[in-house]
């Protein structure tokens, strides 16, 4: 392929990555899987022209590690913070499984306000008290946005490694 070619793919792959990593605000929205997919995307497109080194491979492994990883750390970092209220596990199962509903059939976006307010109502109708769910609340949304540090952290690493195997 031409200059002009390659250029225009790493381009598009550039920009899918960076909505992937933008997406991440958005609770439920899959940036991280979204990122490996632009890689994986160009580490095809690499393949075919016959342009994949050892480096590359070797680069495309850790954006693959840093992508496990981070799908992982989503659930872990805010089911922790939950756990240390003693928030159970079926008001955040609620939480989540309403926001997930509200982005189904509402939008995306939905999901930031639903969740944390589904949560909150779980957590009312279990302790009877405003203090008690409010602070599971904040707990969760303290949770979120640790997550959400950190898979920007782990989002933008993965695009730095492909920026070094797409343009160096």
């Amino acid at each position: 392929m031409d200059v002009f070619g390659k250029f225009f793919v790493q381009i598009f792959t550039l920009a899918f990555m960076l909505v992937g990593l933008l997406g991440l605000v958005i609770p439920i929205f899959p940036g991280i899987a979204i990122i490996w997919l632009a890689a994986a995307g160009y580490a095809l497109y690499s393949l075919f022209s016959a342009t994949m080194t050892g480096w590359d491979w070797f680069l495309f492994a850790l954006i693959t590690i840093l992508g496990v990883f981070g799908g992982v750390v989503d659930n872990l970092i805010i089911a922790a913070k939950l756990r240390e209220t003693g928030t159970p596990w079926r008001s955040i199962l609620i939480g989540i499984g309403a926001g997930l509903v509200s982005s189904l059939f509402l939008t995306p976006l939905a999901a930031l306000f639903v969740t944390p307010l589904a949560l909150y109502a779980a957590e009312y109708a279990r302790l009877r008290d405003k203090h008690g769910a409010f602070q599971s609340t904040r707990a969760f949304l303290i949770g979120f946005g640790w997550t959400f540090v950190a898979l920007f952290a782990i989002g933008a690493v993965m695009i730095f490694l492909w920026a070094l195997w797409a343009f160096v």
